[in-house]
């Protein structure tokens, strides 16, 4: 497996739990916002990390962090990833997988052979052309709702994100991802931050109030068990 990034230590990328982050490199969306688009396109100049050693630290932190989050780029992309996801299993550490949701044939057999425990995907826009907008590249929206309907349907925690892109999504967007996954335990907002992203158009938006925020929440609510602004 080829890793690009790792933090030892995160409060923040599993809520309720301590854990520790993987990067992986590669993604098959070139989202607008993304912050982390030098995983994406420049990941090859980036210094590869060692699997050997983070398992190392993995081992020195036991008993005090709790498991492990993937994230990316795209982790489903990588081909040893369920190879190494079964290792820190193998390590008493619980697994959080981030995903676009592009590739349910994969979540659909880490769902079946029980190896994660909490899985996060993104939802860009409306299952609709606005998608692309986001993404900027043609995505098979079928895909996109099979995952949806894969998480909502299975027996671990979960949530779905969106980011909140001031002139790519506003209420009846939001509103509209709501209804595709009604009844869903958690929905998460996550306000657009300007700094680095990948379209340079975009470093002059102002991000959305908090009282905006409040109110797209609050437009959401009665479709889903749970929302929040993070």
């Amino acid at each position: 497996m080829v890793i690009k990034g790792f933090i030892e230590t995160s409060f923040v990328d599993w809520d309720g739990k301590i854990c520790s982050v993987i990067f992986l490199p590669g993604c098959n969306f070139k989202c607008v916002f993304c912050h982390n688009h030098k995983l994406v396109f420049n990941y090859k100049d980036l210094p590869d990390i060692s699997w050997n050693e983070i398992k190392k630290k993995l081992l020195h932190h036991k008993g005090w962090v709790d498991g492990v989050c993937i994230s990316g780029g795209e982790p489903l992309m990588d081909p040893d990833l369920l190879s190494v996801i079964e290792e820190i299993r193998d390590l008493d550490l619980l697994v959080k997988l981030d995903t676009n949701g592009s590739f349910p044939d994969l979540l659909k057999n880490l769902f079946k052979k029980k190896l994660i425990n909490y899985v996060a995907m993104d939802i860009k826009a409306p299952l609709d052309e606005r998608y692309g907008r986001i993404t900027q590249v043609k995505v098979d929206l079928s895909k996109i709702r099979e995952s949806i309907k894969l998480i909502l349907k299975s027996r671990i925690d979960y949530e779905f994100r969106t980011t909140m892109v001031p002139g790519y999504l506003g209420k009846d967007e939001l509103v509209a991802i709501a209804k595709e996954i009604k009844g869903a335990k958690k929905f998460i907002l996550q306000n657009f931050n300007p700094k680095d992203t990948l379209c340079d158009n975009l470093k002059d938006v102002q991000p959305y109030t908090d009282k905006e925020m409040d109110g797209f929440k609050r437009a959401i609510e009665k479709y889903v068990e749970f929302s929040k602004v993070r």
